[in-house]
Order: C-alpha cells, then structure tokens, then sequence
C-alpha cells in the first residue's frame, strides 16, 4: 500500500503545515540566534514575500484557475477560498468573510505565531510576518488593494486579537 494511502487529504494537508511551522519555527529561532530581533524580523518578512510569490503560482496552476479568475471580487473569492483552503491546516485558529464592499476580512482568534514568538521571550520586538504571505499572493497577481489597521508589530500581542481587512480594487458586483 502506498503510504500516501494511509492518510486522507486533510490529514495530509494538516501534517504537511505542522511539518513546515516546525521548520519555520526553528528558522526563525536559529536566525534570531544568530542576528537578533531586527535582523530576523527582515529576513522573515522578505522571505514569507518571496516565497509567497511561488507558492501563489503554484497553487493557482494546481487547482486549474488562471488570472483571468482574478478580474471580478466573486472570482477572487473562488479562487482565494481554494488556495487558503489548501494553506490553512485545522489548528490554525482563524476565518476569512467577504464583505460586499469589495473588502476581505482575515481574523486570527488565536496565533500560532504569536505563541512561539512570546515563548521565545522577543514578542515585544516581533513584526508580524504572518499576514505578509497574503499580501505576497495579492501581489503576485498584480491585485489593487489597501490593508487596515496598518500594524507595526503584533497586533496579538497589543490588542488581544487579530485582523486585517483588504479592501480591493475590482468589480464587486454579483458578490457574496
């Protein structure tokens, strides 16, 4: 029997994500080792950009889309659900809802970034990188958007929750 077999597909999918925050848990620990706070909040910031630019295109060929399922805000939706549901493992405490304004709200109700971040003792010089892998796919796929609230460190750590809205530029009607 294939190994692959022996699991279903959120099985797979929920491993796979632990598998890769234990790796990046550990990066950022042994970069944070090696260069302090400052330095790996840059390194971490532009790589989650950087590989989110990849993993975008990647995801977008393997569930059949192409950027023309980008023009409206009901096609961003499909294709946003799909990827996001790929990405997003179940101990991942948070939800994404679509507002009819053409806007995206991604709320965290519990971060598994934070919680690492505050274990190593440095949360209060942390920059969230979290959201930077979202905004990496919205760029890649050369999408007009605006973020509120902007944030400068975590928002976890300041305000007790976490949120962005994305407001985009694009035809909004037929939506939600």
């Amino acid at each position: 029997m294939n190994p692959l077999e022996k699991l279903d597909k959120k099985e797979v999918r929920d491993l796979m994500c632990k598998c890769w925050m234990t790796h990046d848990a550990m990066w950022f620990f042994h970069c944070l080792q090696e260069v302090g706070i400052e330095k790996t909040n840059k390194i971490n910031k532009a790589a989650v950009r950087t590989m989110a630019a990849v993993e975008a295109r990647r995801l977008l060929k393997s569930l059949g889309y192409s950027e023309g399922d980008l023009h409206s805000f009901v096609g961003f939706q499909n294709v946003f659900n799909d990827m996001f549901g790929v990405i997003k493992a179940d101990f991942m405490n948070g939800e994404t809802e679509f507002l009819k304004d053409g806007t995206l709200r991604v709320t965290w109700h519990q971060c598994f970034a934070y919680d690492g971040v505050k274990k190593l003792g440095v949360i209060d010089g942390y920059l969230c990188g979290i959201f930077d892998r979202l905004e990496g796919w919205f760029e890649e796929f050369g999408l007009e958007f605006t973020v509120e609230p902007k944030v400068e460190g975590c928002m976890m750590r300041t305000d007790g929750h976490c949120y962005r809205d994305y407001k985009f530029r694009m035809p909004v009607e037929d939506s939600v």
